[in-house]
């Protein structure tokens, strides 16, 4: 294509765009949803999040402004917000056959190659069928009970980690993510002691893919025609960037696919996700759907099941260092109903209802997903008076819902007896209703990722004193900070983590004769090609 044919396509559509903004401002059924007023040709297209604003936040202002349900409209495509729990429920799970489909991002489905993972696929015949892979493994708190003894051992291990080099401890905390869910979807094995290469690169795909796939963030999704300028036009760095994440993602997909595949033809697989569906089912033929469901299905639980457990309980720990009362409280719940000598487990839960309200509130205070996924509706409809159009960007507020004080009584603090019964006062809602998404696009690592965050907190609770850290025999103050993106992490901050005893650094260290180190898989999939 010459460059004067590129530019008169890319002015043809534009016109299309303008004439389809007018048009759709103008809704057939009634009005948009209230929102900004838009200005002409670009519509709102100043009113989406700047760069590096949480989005939460800053789409949190138009519940004030507008109410519940509000709406922006850029170059044509509608942007639907919703801000609390009542107006979500009725459009993301009462009418999910309407709302249960993703949009078609340009930039993160297209160009960086999202699209293929369960998270971004519309709703259709392919993302039925990673569901139904996934069900028998993931499908129930029954089913997904057969890990809890890998999540016991890694929790455990974790607590060794931090013990012995507290200043990494987001790192030791997606080993440990890593650890459980690479050893169940492809039976890999972390390394023991230093970086593992997969976690690292699946962690770098994950980041990346919050950068991507935040709405509003890249002009190619308002104006898809860009996707054809060439990567050296001026301007065109997104083609730039875009190949620079698509590397590491197809690593991610096909990297580990490959292993699982090498070691079922030497006969030295081990059980997992993937081996059992290819062993099931035969290998599938190379380039075919049979072997695109395959692969991506197994690359998506790493980001259902272990980047959620990563953000979740990163926050866990910032609470407990700015809520010392928070944990003395549970640590004296676990003394007294676990007693000294042994570590909290998952058949000692239900015993531990302060542990548990802690966990709850740790996903209330800061949900991972804090504007959901955006849904897509796939027909006109009309909610409370307003017209809401085929096509439109549905995106929930889950964080605004968080801290709904119609909802939370004094949201912004950390406060686990929200969730006990205290006084005659019952238990606030339960985060865990829609924290992990609505209707048909729930989370499917939703029970491994709750079980591996609870057994962190428990374990971590039982050994160690978790406080703001001490320079020069002053304490340094920090804060509750998070950084943007569709999934969002807390942001670094230096903590200070000790032993509560002697006794307690035994059980922490006892893992090392209870379950010896194995060799890690890193040298041999660094060996693989695809």
């Amino acid at each position: 294509m010459s460059l004067q044919a590129l530019l008169n396509a890319i002015l043809g559509l534009l016109a299309l765009y303008i004439a389809r903004a007018w048009v759709k401002r103008k809704g057939p059924l009634g009005p948009l949803p209230p929102g900004p007023r838009p200005k002409l040709i670009v519509g709102n297209i100043a009113d989406l999040p700047p760069p590096g604003v949480q989005d939460w936040m800053h789409w949190l202002k138009h519940k004030d402004l507008y109410g519940p349900i509000s709406s922006v409209t850029v170059m044509g495509q509608t942007i639907v917000i919703l801000n609390d729990i009542q107006t979500a429920s009725d459009l993301l799970r009462k009418r999910a056959s309407m709302y249960s489909s993703r949009p078609h991002q340009v930039f993160a489905s297209e160009l960086v190659g999202w699209g293929h993972a369960l998270a971004m696929q519309p709703y259709t015949d392919r993302f039925r069928a990673y569901r139904k892979l996934m069900k028998p493994y993931f499908g129930s708190e029954k089913v997904a009970a057969q890990y809890i003894p890998l999540q016991e051992v890694e929790a455990h291990r974790l607590l060794w980690r931090i013990l012995k080099d507290q200043e990494n401890l987001t790192q030791h905390i997606q080993t440990e993510a890593g650890a459980v869910i690479l050893k169940i979807t492809y039976g890999y094995r972390v390394e023991p002691h230093k970086e593992d290469m997969l976690v690292n690169l699946v962690n770098e795909a994950l980041e990346q893919f919050g950068h991507a796939a935040t709405p509003g963030t890249w002009l190619v999704d308002i104006i898809p025609a860009l996707k054809y300028v060439p990567s050296w036009f001026p301007g065109a760095g997104f083609k730039r960037t875009a190949q620079e994440f698509r590397k590491n993602l197809e690593d991610v997909a096909k990297k580990p696919y490959a292993f699982v595949q090498q070691r079922i033809k030497d006969g030295r697989y081990k059980p997992s996700f993937l081996s059992d569906t290819l062993k099931l089912n035969g290998i599938p033929p190379s380039g075919s759907e049979e072997e695109l469901v395959a692969r991506w299905t197994t690359a998506s639980l790493y980001g259902a099941g272990a980047d959620t457990t990563v953000s979740s309980v990163g926050t866990f720990f910032l609470a407990m260092a700015l809520y010392p009362e928070v944990q003395k409280m549970a640590q004296d719940e676990i003394d007294r109903v676990i007693g000294p000598g042994r570590l909290p487990t998952t058949a000692d839960r239900d015993r531990l209802p302060y542990v548990n309200a802690i966990v709850k509130e740790v996903f209330r205070w800061h949900p991972v997903v804090p504007m959901g996924i955006p849904h897509m509706s796939t027909a006109d409809d009309i909610y409370e008076g307003y017209y809401i159009p085929k096509g439109s960007l549905i995106m929930p507020n889950i964080w605004g819902m968080m801290h709904d004080p119609a909802l939370y009584h004094d949201p912004m603090a950390f406060k686990p007896e929200r969730f006990l019964e205290i006084d005659g006062r019952g238990p606030d809602t339960d985060p865990h209703s829609f924290v992990f998404g609505f209707g048909r696009r729930v989370c499917p690592g939703r029970i491994l990722a709750d079980s591996t965050v609870w057994l962190s907190a428990a374990k971590s609770l039982a050994v160690f004193n978790i406080s703001k850290p001490v320079e020069n025999g002053v304490e340094v103050d920090i804060k509750a900070e998070f950084l943007p993106g569709v999934i969002s992490h807390p942001a670094p901050c230096k903590l200070q983590i000790t032993p509560r005893s002697a006794a307690h650094e035994d059980l922490i260290l006892a893992v090392e004769q209870e379950h010896p180190w194995e060799q890690g898989d890193g040298s041999e999939l660094q060996k693989i090609r695809y």
